[in-house]
């Protein structure tokens, strides 16, 4: 039975390719039902690969080929809390290495243009700090950043 509640990722012809790259670089992500297209649409034929049924890390997801209209936009990402400085940098150049972006403050976008925030929960921890300061130290040092140096924030954190 289908979720109740599913994120709809509109890709142009590359849904089963994103998530292929999705199940193969998350945990707790899988590729589910790939359903072809009965008829022609205006993105493709029929036959054609039209949803791609697939979760990223245990959120369900539909992969929609409704062709170049709507291209993806950072208004619109998946933030994914990391343990440590591997598990960052893993990800993070999996994405960026794969034909991905880099960008600012630990988001990064993929070769689909969907946008991830790759966040170390020790960067969470930093900029929420009770101690103003420190956060705001922490928070000065993630704006000048692209990929998120653990050690960075903490050093900055502790002053």
């Amino acid at each position: 039975m289908p979720a109740k509640n599913t994120i709809c990722l509109w890709y142009d012809g590359t849904a089963l390719d994103a998530a292929t790259f999705y199940a193969e670089t998350f945990p707790d992500s899988t590729v589910g039902n790939v359903h072809r297209a009965p008829g022609d649409f205006p993105a493709g034929k029929h036959g054609d690969v039209l949803t791609v049924e697939f979760t990223v890390m245990g959120i369900p997801c539909l992969g929609l080929n409704g062709g170049p209209a709507f291209p993806q936009t950072e208004a619109f990402s998946f933030q994914v809390a990391t343990e440590d400085q591997a598990e960052t940098d893993r990800l993070w150049n999996a994405i960026v290495d794969n034909g991905g972006q880099p960008s600012a403050c630990g988001w990064c976008k993929d070769k689909w243009g969907l946008s991830w925030q790759i966040t170390p929960r020790a960067l969470t921890a930093a900029i929420t700090d009770p101690d103003r300061a420190a956060a705001k130290r922490a928070f000065d040092a993630m704006m000048e950043m692209t990929r998120i140096d653990i050690a960075a924030i903490e050093a900055a954190r502790r002053g």
